[in-house]
């Protein structure tokens, strides 16, 4: 998904039947009466050869108190504030009301790209709304048909050159991952990229709400950049802050805590949660924060494991150190713990920290360094296929259904995280026990603790090329076998 559209407007103008029409399935609520939609509903949207995150939002209402209506108004306005591009909506048969110049002038200052539609704009009827939207200052508004489906076209030719745009700046700032490599590189192409000015370190910062993130990242920064406190939820979007931490060029990313889905329950927070799962994406090392009080809850494995699927360089952080009394006998608990229920990240960096009194943050700036050192991490192709023979030695695949597996060859195809490829006759029915067998040998004879590896076996055919054929006599013997006897 290249970029979020959020569809604002007043209520009943057509924002859920163009949402439905958008991701082609009827998610969303659709009625004749005013207000039907009261949270934010999020769905991938297709139009053309575009591919696009929409959001449908609650009618706009001019109330700005604790009513249903005000908490209404607030939601979306987040949701404007988050979504990159804006679809302003008006009722092109209404024509434009006094809360449509309202939320215009709202729009104006709070969005970069807002698009103006007036919609329910079949007819004639309709002539006289679509002239009075030009009044807004939006620029040229396009001419829709919800339900029936007009002006589709006009609004992709106004997203295109938009998604082109957002395709770039994301393509700018994703960090570079599953690198191809190749074998006859030289040595300085195979050293771990060093982080500069333009291309810093991107690192984020995850874990349960009120496990510390932003007052980690306010001590890191030195000053009290993000706002923090006793609640649980403060933050609420992904921050990304650039700072020289150690003489490292780094962009950090302080995200929402992110709780179980099924305590999830407001809309705001699911916006947010999201936005955190993106900046995990933006990444290239994780640091999962954990309480020291309650670590390793079910939530913190799931982070944990989400930032190892998508292959992503882990750092295990316990905060709020300082408050733990028996801190010889909690990290033994710990370790024992981490190996025990993350065996995926076996051998991650677990580093214990204090956010409040700055302890431990230079072991923490030495982890996630190490940690994106051995993200990069490059074996030269003789010495895995010296190791591979090793191993095989040591411990031989099985021969499932009587067929022996045979490991003929073994390169390092890609890094950001390591991948590497297995030449083997049946990789189908090579058993999962045997490939756990072959990483965890990789992460420790070749120092890769924490890091996700990704092995791939690949079918490599060992059969007679003459196999099946009919055997013939060589032509020279059989010239010779015809001749006649000499006597």
């Amino acid at each position: 998904m290249s970029f979020t559209l959020a569809i604002v407007g007043r209520p009943n103008v057509g924002k859920s039947t163009l949402f439905n029409r958008l991701v082609g399935k009827k998610l969303a609520l659709v009625d004749d009466q005013p207000g039907v939609t009261r949270d934010l509903r999020e769905g991938e949207a297709r139009l053309g050869d575009l591919r696009f995150t929409v959001v449908d939002t609650a009618g706009l209402e001019d109330a700005t108190d604790d009513s249903l209506q005000g908490r209404m108004r607030r939601l979306t306005e987040r949701a404007v504030d988050m979504a990159d591009i804006c679809l302003f909506m008006i009722d092109a048969r209404t024509g434009v009301t006094p809360v449509d110049e309202v939320f215009a002038d709202i729009l104006r200052k709070k969005s970069a790209h807002v698009i103006l539609a007036a919609n329910k704009g079949e007819g004639s009827a309709a002539d006289a709304g679509v002239l009075e939207a030009y009044g807004l200052g939006l620029g040229e508004p396009i001419r829709l048909s919800a339900e029936h489906g007009e002006g589709l076209n006009d609004l992709y030719s106004q997203l295109l050159p938009l998604s082109e745009a957002f395709e770039a700046r994301a393509a700018e700032h994703a960090p570079e991952t599953d690198v191809e490599l190749d074998e006859d590189a030289d040595e300085d192409e195979t050293r771990t990229p060093v982080p500069t000015a333009a291309k810093p370190l991107q690192v984020a910062v995850v874990g349960r709400p009120n496990a510390g993130k932003s007052t980690l990242i306010n001590k890191i920064l030195g000053e009290d950049r993000l706002l923090t406190g006793p609640e649980a939820g403060i933050t609420r979007d992904a921050i990304s802050l650039r700072m020289d931490w150690g003489g490292t060029p780094m962009r950090i990313f302080d995200t929402a805590g992110m709780r179980k889905k099924a305590k999830v329950q407001e809309k705001l927070e699911k916006l947010s949660v999201s936005d955190g799962l993106r900046a995990v994406k933006f990444a290239e090392v994780v640091v999962v924060l954990l309480d020291a009080a309650i670590p390793f809850e079910q939530q913190d494995l799931r982070i944990a494991d989400l930032a190892e699927r998508e292959g992503r360089a882990v750092v295990v952080a316990v905060n709020k150190w300082d408050v733990e009394d028996s801190k010889q006998e909690k990290l033994r608990d710990l370790k024992e713990a981490f190996e025990r229920l993350l065996p995926q990240l076996r051998g991650a960096p677990l580093i214990t920290v204090s956010a409040k009194t700055g302890r431990g943050l230079d072991r923490l700036h030495d982890a996630i360094m190490r940690a994106y050192d051995v993200w990069n991490r490059r074996v030269p192709t003789a010495a895995l296929n010296r190791w591979l023979t090793g191993m095989l030695e040591q411990h031989p695949p099985p021969a499932p259904q009587g067929k022996r597996i045979k490991l003929r060859y073994m390169t390092q195809a890609k890094s950001r995280p390591p991948g590497f490829v297995v030449m083997c006759s049946h990789p189908d029915k090579m058993p999962d026990s045997y490939r756990r067998y072959l990483v965890n040998g990789l992460r420790q004879d070749f120092d890769m603790p924490g890091t996700p590896i990704r092995l791939t076996l690949r079918s490599q055919s060992d059969k007679n090329p003459y196999k099946g054929k009919k055997k013939s006599t060589p032509s020279r013997l059989r010239k010779h076998l015809d001749k006649p006897p000499h006597r």
